[in-house]
């Protein structure tokens, strides 16, 4: 059952941290369902394989950052610098409140909004390093906004992107190429609360096959994601989560009833 456990939470970050439809939404919802005793260590592992694959996919972008996409950098700093502002505080005071599933439902029909704007949403002709940095400090408050539990980080910052004149493809390289500070400070986050506990009651080898999993479904959902962005039909994946929002509140309130 513990395998089964995390295969399964591996599976859903693979394909939500990259699709528009929250991982951290629906990995709340289901952690909810599997008693996993060792969340924290599950977590860090599962943001590894995903962190990875985005590393592969870019490989090449990431490398011209070094070279002729230098200004990039800056403006990968300055659009993280909300999240920053936003994350440290409240994975310290609010973490609690980022675990509450019925957050997560009331905030999936947020994401499915701002799916379905998106289709009137006309994109621009702007690469990333021709990019401002006021636009890029926008596109990193949309990134804090998805640290509530069913926005979708790249769902909110491939909006953004566009809404500020990126081409289509450009706009999920920049969303993509945030998500590096992004998953690995709140990767580091973790680790610190990792090195607060006594010991790790999860396998190792549980671990591994989780964060290679979440690494190779991870891979194949963001060339999915891209190939869909190109094609302008982002706002095709607002119907799951406006479907799965009112599920998961009914599933909430209803023993309150």
């Amino acid at each position: 059952m513990l395998y089964l456990g995390i295969i399964l939470l591996a599976i859903v970050q693979g394909i939500t941290e990259f699709l528009p439809i929250s991982s951290s939404g629906h990995l709340v919802v289901l952690e909810s369902l599997f008693d996993l005793k060792d969340k924290v260590t599950v977590n860090i592992m599962l943001h590894v394989g995903t962190l990875a694959a985005i590393l592969v996919f870019y490989w090449r972008r990431i490398w011209a950052l070094l070279d002729k996409d230098c200004r990039v950098i800056s403006l990968l700093v300055v659009g993280s610098i909300p999240a920053a502002i936003v994350g440290i505080p409240l994975k310290k005071y609010g973490d609690e409140a980022l675990k509450n599933p019925l957050l997560a439902g009331c905030m999936f029909l947020v994401t499915g909004a701002m799916l379905v704007w998106v289709r009137r949403c006309k994109p621009g002709e702007t690469e990333c390093r021709d990019l401002g940095y006021g636009r890029a400090l926008l596109i990193g408050v949309f990134q804090a906004f998805a640290l509530l539990p069913g926005i979708s980080r790249s769902g909110s910052t491939i909006v953004a992107g566009l809404g500020t004149g990126l081409r289509r493809d450009e706009a999920a390289t920049f969303s993509f190429l945030l998500a590096i500070p992004a998953i690995g400070g709140a990767g580091l986050l973790e680790v610190k609360d990792l090195m607060e506990q006594s010991t790790s009651s999860t396998p190792v080898l549980a671990l591994v096959v989780g964060g290679l999993v979440s690494f190779l479904v991870g891979l194949a959902a963001l060339a999915w994601l891209v190939r869909w962005i190109q094609k302008g039909q982002l706002h095709y994946f607002a119907w799951w989560v406006l479907a799965l929002g009112p599920i998961v509140i009914a599933w909430q309130l209803w023993p309150r009833l």
